[in-house]
């Protein structure tokens, strides 16, 4: 499951709204296995947003650390944590976003958290592909 949320370059085969994702840099970096900054933009009928965040890959405890770097939000962080389980793997993920004005945080609050809902199943979804259906459970903080 590491290494299925850490292939970022995958991400517009299998994530709704995920329209394109470039990889800016790619390179270790530090106590981390890797650091990759990446672009992303998402799209929902009309409207679409792209955003830039530096996601740090630590392979050895299996967890992924991203952060903001530029977009339509004042804050955006996330963290993935892959731990052991008897049916597999459990994945715990926790995000904390806040966008950079008010109006657009009401105009897009709703749709991000749907959103990232759908991205929840759709990494369900492409490990059940990949790992032939083993399941892994998720932990939405």
């Amino acid at each position: 499951m590491y290494d299925l949320v850490s292939d970022v370059e995958r991400y517009p085969e299998f994530l709704p709204l995920c329209e394109r994702l470039v990889v800016r840099s790619r390179a270790p970096r530090g106590e981390a296995a890797e650091e990759v900054v990446a672009s992303m933009t998402v799209g929902y009928g009309p409207i679409r947003e792209s955003f830039t965040t530096r996601v740090r890959l630590f392979q050895p405890q299996h967890t992924i650390l991203v952060s903001y770097i530029d977009g339509p939000f004042r804050r955006l962080e996330n963290t993935w944590t892959f731990h052991p389980h008897a049916e597999g793997c459990r994945v715990e993920f926790s995000i904390i976003y806040e966008f950079r004005s008010i109006a657009l945080g009401m105009a897009m609050g709703a749709l991000f958290d749907r959103a990232f809902r759908k991205f929840a199943e759709a990494f369900e979804a492409r490990a059940d592909a990949i790992y032939g259906g083993q399941d892994a459970a998720f932990n939405r903080a």
